[in-house]
């Protein structure tokens, strides 16, 4: 697939999603959805810009329980709001505290039909409001509905991705593995973590990429003992394990997953360990199937760690949902069970910790098909790649 992918989607897409969002309301009794943060925004009305930086301003949109998403949003990004298939649009002169667009999205909800009393809102599981708290509370007390948390309905739906959506992810996919691939040809010895990631970054946005928001690098005499930090300014010396993980996107959709090297050497204990995560993706893979739970692929995965000796994992899971985000619901740990349906996306990350201080991680992407799952990502060598001068 080239990088000339479309861009976009059409109209039918986000009514598709607004009838799956409807349906969802009529089942737990919903006369509307009060959304405020950029994935879920975008994810409603395809509304996409840089501008949510910016915590300035906040960004409102009302899906209700039968008709179009209404955006109630700054007049700086009104003309943007008109691009999309939007077509009740409310705006603002913001930033101005003394009400915020307040007054008008409690106008909106208070006349919109109601048969159930309730507005749905994301107050819970990996979520946030991206708005000022009193605002919020001054919004409630406005409104003569009660607010309920739909956090968990709203994850749900956006785990199902379509074709669409999963072919998005499979270019960005595509375009990090080529960023991976050219590492060997020119990481060393000398170079610093930062200076093989910022070509890396480089890579990647000349192959189509439009961001690399996410790009993390450890390195160490033998091996690694933190996935989060860096890249820092440490020079990779011979003997050393490096690892990046990186999450690039492109046209909002992520990619997320992670390589290693070693250069000039690595000892027998780390290339057994490398072994022991690349065949427990394998495990995962072949227990990602529909009716499957995410616990199933986490000790389907963490049984291949456990007998390679892992004296544990300190990442708390072995993958996740992703999409139009780098991480979403749900997470591959021993007490999700989430059930697995064909066109979630799914990153397969088993991890252990094999000697103190050095752990060793590995992670791919996949999409849960109607027969079991596909790679998206390419796979790693199965073998630790080893660089030398």
């Amino acid at each position: 697939m080239s990088n000339t992918l479309h861009r976009g989607f059409d109209n039918a897409e986000f009514a598709h999603r607004t009838a799956r969002a409807q349906k969802m309301m009529h089942e737990m009794k919903l006369d509307a959805m009060f959304l405020t943060t950029e994935p879920n925004v975008r994810y409603f009305t395809g509304f996409q810009t840089q501008f949510w930086q910016s915590p300035t301003r906040p960004w409102f949109v009302v899906v209700p329980a039968e008709g179009k998403p209404i955006a109630v949003v700054p007049e700086i990004g009104a003309s943007g709001m008109a691009q999309t298939w939007v077509d009740d649009i409310r705006s603002w002169p913001a930033p101005q505290p003394e009400d915020d667009g307040i007054s008008l999205v409690a106008n909106v909800l208070n006349t919109l039909p109601s048969r159930h009393g309730r507005v749905g809102a994301m107050l819970g599981i990996e979520s946030y409001l991206r708005m000022p708290m009193n605002n919020y509370l001054t919004l409630t007390s406005l409104v003569n509905k009660e607010f309920v948390d739909a956090s968990l309905a709203v994850h749900e739906l956006r785990q199902v991705k379509s074709q669409a959506e999963i072919d998005k992810i499979r270019e960005i996919c595509r375009i990090t593995n080529l960023g991976f691939d050219n590492i060997r040809d020119y990481a060393r010895v000398g170079m610093t973590e930062r200076e093989i990631c910022k070509q890396f970054r480089i890579d990647m946005l000349q192959a189509g990429a439009d961001e690399c928001p996410y790009i993390i690098a450890g390195s160490g005499p033998d091996g690694y003992d933190s996935i989060i930090m860096g890249p820092t300014d440490r020079h990779i010396e011979s003997g050393d394990v490096l690892i990046i993980d990186t999450g690039a996107a492109r046209d909002g959709y992520f990619s997320d997953f992670d390589r290693n090297w070693a250069f000039g050497y690595a000892s027998e204990q780390t290339k057994a360990a490398y072994r022991a995560v690349y065949e427990a993706t394998t495990k995962g893979f072949e227990a990602a199937r529909p009716g499957a739970t995410t616990t199933d692929l986490y000790y389907a995965m963490w049984r291949v760690l456990e007998a390679n000796g892992a004296l544990g994992n300190d990442v708390g899971r072995l993958g996740h949902g992703l999409g139009i985000q780098l991480t979403e619901r749900p997470s591959n740990t021993a007490t999700d069970n989430t059930v697995l349906k064909p066109g979630m996306v799914m990153t397969l990350e088993p991890g252990m910790v094999y000697a103190p201080g050095k752990s060793m991680i590995h992670e791919e992407n996949i999409v849960i098909t109607e027969d079991g799952a596909e790679w998206l990502s390419q796979r790693a060598e199965p073998e630790l790649i080893v660089i030398n001068d």
